[in-house]
């Protein structure tokens, strides 16, 4: 998902009642779930765009220190 960033990727999993949206980044040491939700619309929507952008920048930091 370029939108959020490099190596970040969606996987979406069909549930008998709805389905879900799971954002991830590989690194080479680790994977980073970023966020997961229901989905509810074809497209990502910005406000979780945004979060995932959020997150991964304080992970990255963190990992820095």
């Amino acid at each position: 998902m370029p939108s959020i960033g490099p190596r970040v990727h969606e996987l979406r999993i069909p549930d008998a009642e709805q389905s879900w949206r799971i954002v991830y980044r590989i690194d080479p040491d680790v994977i980073v779930i970023v966020d997961i939700a229901s989905k509810k619309t074809p497209a990502t929507p910005h406000a979780m765009i945004e979060r995932c952008q959020a997150r991964l920048r304080a992970y990255d930091l963190a990992r820095q220190r």
